[in-house]
């Protein structure tokens, strides 16, 4: 069971990672984001929509 999407459009990324693309309901879209820690999340497709929990990525500074 997925939850409902935990991060909207547009707010900053708590941490650098893979978000799953999920639906209004918490259904998973079966696509995948990479955003860097403190970057907006993207648009998506349709209103309603928005990011769940991350694969987070481990990455150098």
């Amino acid at each position: 069971m997925t939850s409902k999407p935990q991060f909207k459009p547009g707010q900053p990324a708590p941490r650098s990672g893979q978000y799953p693309l999920l639906g209004p309901r918490g259904g998973d879209q079966g696509r995948e984001v990479t955003v860097t820690r403190g970057e907006p999340f993207p648009p998506t497709p349709e209103p309603g929509m928005g990011y769940g929990q991350p694969d987070l990525t481990q990455h150098k500074r």
